[in-house]
């Protein structure tokens, strides 16, 4: 007996390792398709995020305003990304939209790559178009993120088909809704975004956000709204309380599971209006 020993020793270590190897969480880099998060929470892969991503989880919906009368003139739009693939503008310029938002970069590491049919297709078939870049305040600056998305795709020319483009700044798909930022560090990254965009096609840029959001990681800051129009999310028979600092919008995100490709949108006015933004 005391020759087996050793030996159920030895088997008793080795199938106490192979357990503990199976219970062991692996570790993930960013970007690998969960976000670099703590190894039990799943998040999307980099690059996938798109406009109004976090609106349903964080808000939910509280209704469908097309079922209803809009308030006031109101000109449908749409915003597409890469994981629409193709769109069919001529569906829906026949449908009456008339203007269209498409995501141009995300971060400094992302470029859509159903960019040029997005942004040419919905061109060509008569739209007023711009670009929007998502951002992600824990990768790089503000002012880097700005530059990437005006070098790709975020430029503003003034041929009355251009709106300006669009600072995405909402829940982190991949991990803490602020970014790990205090609600000071967001308002000065936002600030040093939407400074470059400016200094860098003399526009300022439009910033889509929800008031949740906006009041959880900025404070409700209200510096923005005497520069840079508005567009807010939320998916209800009305807008809503505002951010603050801003008395009105200039677009509402009203639902993801619009015809055709899902994110529909109006703009607060006549097509005209829509215009006088492209032309600034």
């Amino acid at each position: 007996m005391s020759v087996l020993r050793p030996a159920r020793a030895v088997l008793a270590g080795v199938l106490l390792a192979a357990l503990a190897a199976l219970t062991v969480t692996p570790a993930h880099a960013a970007g690998d398709g969960d976000g670099g998060g703590d190894g039990r929470t799943k998040y999307p892969a980099r690059g996938t995020a798109h406009l109004g991503m976090g609106v349903l989880s964080h808000d939910g919906q509280q209704g469908d305003p097309s079922n209803g009368r809009a308030d006031a003139v109101q000109t449908e739009g749409v915003d597409v990304s890469g994981h629409q693939g193709n769109v069919d503008w001529g569906s829906l310029w026949n449908s009456g939209v008339k203007w269209a938002y498409v995501k141009a970069t995300e971060g400094t590491y992302y470029k859509n790559t159903s960019f040029t049919q997005q942004y040419n297709g919905s061109y060509n078939i008569g739209m007023i178009r711009g670009t929007y870049h998502f951002a992600t305040p824990d990768t790089t600056s503000g002012a880097t993120q700005a530059n990437y998305f005006v070098d790709n795709g975020g430029g503003w020319s003034r041929d009355g088909r251009t709106l300006p483009g669009v600072l995405d700044i909402e829940w982190n798909p991949y991990g803490a809704s602020c970014y790990g930022k205090t609600q000071s560090q967001m308002v000065a990254w936002i600030r040093d975004f939407v400074n470059t965009y400016k200094a860098r096609t003399g526009r300022d840029a439009v910033i889509y956000t929800a008031t949740s959001w906006w009041t959880e990681c900025t404070g409700n800051n209200s510096g923005f709204g005497a520069t840079n129009p508005l567009w807010v999310a939320r998916y209800a028979t009305a807008v809503g309380t505002l951010p603050a600092g801003w008395s009105y919008y200039t677009m509402w995100q009203y639902t993801s599971t619009g015809p055709i490709v899902g994110d529909h949108n109006r703009f607060n006015g006549a097509y005209d209006r829509v215009q006088a933004l492209a032309l600034g």
